[in-house]
């Protein structure tokens, strides 16, 4: 078994594993259904921000240092032509409304899982791309996007936002949807949910893609011994009194949005106003803030060290290196891992290359699977 030593000498309050942002300049925006208590606010919000579409391309692959797509991808991307139809659709998962993105009639099968925060339109400028070479599809997790997001204190259980639950979540989708194993491509506190179903349910999962996935430094074991009693105490205050709704809600604006996304987008270009709106309303459904006070009160469960020794498909690690939040000289332990078959780094990217540098992102997809596919095959 690998070693796995980062510092955690200190640690980014500020951060909270926060959203793992979406924006597309590939698709048509599609408005979803809000619920009647929403719309006033949804309303407010839509009236200020513009729809303002960047057709910025960063025409060539960091990773090679040559050109990733020809000309005419380019013109595809830049007049945000689809070029695979995208459908959404709904899944009743344990009684409760799941929703999903999918696209592609052939290939193998590909999962994309969400970051913290985020939702299946953070991969609107992959799943049509994508899905020239694959079947694809695209999940808000429970609690997040617009899945529903059940109270877990109405429950009657103390942790139900957890990656067991989202492991499973995931395995169940393979049967129930896919119909399929699939490839689990990642991001952030996704790639924990990923390795986790990969763990809990092995025969699903064909193999890994790690986008800059999460550190989980507020974790119990990487905090600071002395700071423990204080963190945990400060977490108890968001989720057991009114500071808890307040803090969310000071979070939850356009102008705080844009600017904790600025913070981990190092192309500052990308975080238009069509990406805040996507990250933002469904922040303003019923029980967001709920889920959003319970995960960052969550310190427990796995880390991806005690995961990794335990998937049995290969797992590729891409890292952008300009992430502040997940800072790539620890993130590169995890190649030390057996089952990692490589450590990517992604040159002048942040915390969500995928939505970032797309560009880049999709040619690394492409080759992983058609890699391990055949070898599956075979």
């Amino acid at each position: 078994m690998a070693s796995f030593h980062p510092s955690t000498s200190s640690v980014a309050l500020s951060k909270l594993d926060f959203p793992v942002p979406y924006s597309s300049n590939v698709t048509k925006i599609h408005i979803p259904y809000y619920s009647n208590s929403c719309k006033k606010s949804h309303s407010i919000i839509r009236s200020l921000l513009s729809f303002r579409k960047t057709n910025k391309f960063l025409a060539s692959s960091l990773v090679t240092g040559n050109p990733s797509v020809d000309d005419e991808e380019k013109e595809k991307e830049n007049k945000n032509i689809p070029l695979v139809e995208v459908k959404t659709s709904k899944w009743n998962w344990r009684d409760y409304s799941i929703r999903y993105q999918f696209a592609g009639d052939k290939g193998p099968a590909l999962v994309l899982i969400h970051g913290f925060g985020a939702n299946s339109d953070h991969w609107r400028k992959n799943i049509p791309v994508l899905a020239e070479l694959h079947r694809v599809f695209a999940i808000d997790l429970i609690g997040y996007g617009y899945s529903d997001k059940p109270n877990p204190r109405k429950l009657g259980v103390d942790s139900f936002y957890t990656f067991e639950t989202w492991g499973s979540q995931i395995n169940d989708f393979c049967r129930d949807v896919v119909k399929d194993e699939a490839f689990f491509i990642c991001n952030s506190i996704g790639g924990v949910v990923g390795l986790q179903a990969a763990v809990l349910e092995p025969q699903l999962c064909k193999g890994i893609l790690l986008l800059n996935i999460s550190l989980r430094m507020l974790h119990i074991t990487k905090q600071p011994w002395l700071a423990r009693p204080f963190i945990k105490g400060f977490q108890e205050l968001l989720r057991n009194t009114a500071l808890g709704k307040f803090f969310f809600k000071s979070v939850a604006t356009p102008e705080a949005v844009k600017n904790i996304l600025s913070q981990c987008y190092h192309d500052t270009a990308q975080v238009t106003d069509e990406l805040v709106e996507k990250i933002l309303l469904p922040g303003l459904e019923p029980g967001a803030a709920d889920v959003f006070l319970e995960f960052i009160c969550y310190s427990g469960g796995p880390l991806p060290e005690d995961l990794l020794p335990q998937v049995k498909c290969p797992v590729l690690v891409a890292w952008g290196d300009k992430d502040p939040w997940e800072p790539i000289n620890l993130g590169r332990a995890y190649s030390n891992f057996d089952t990692v078959e490589d450590f990517i780094a992604l040159p002048g990217v942040g915390h969500c290359p995928q939505d970032e540098a797309p560009h880049i992102v999709n040619p690394i997809v492409n080759s992983f699977v058609a890699r391990h596919a055949k070898s599956t095959s075979a």
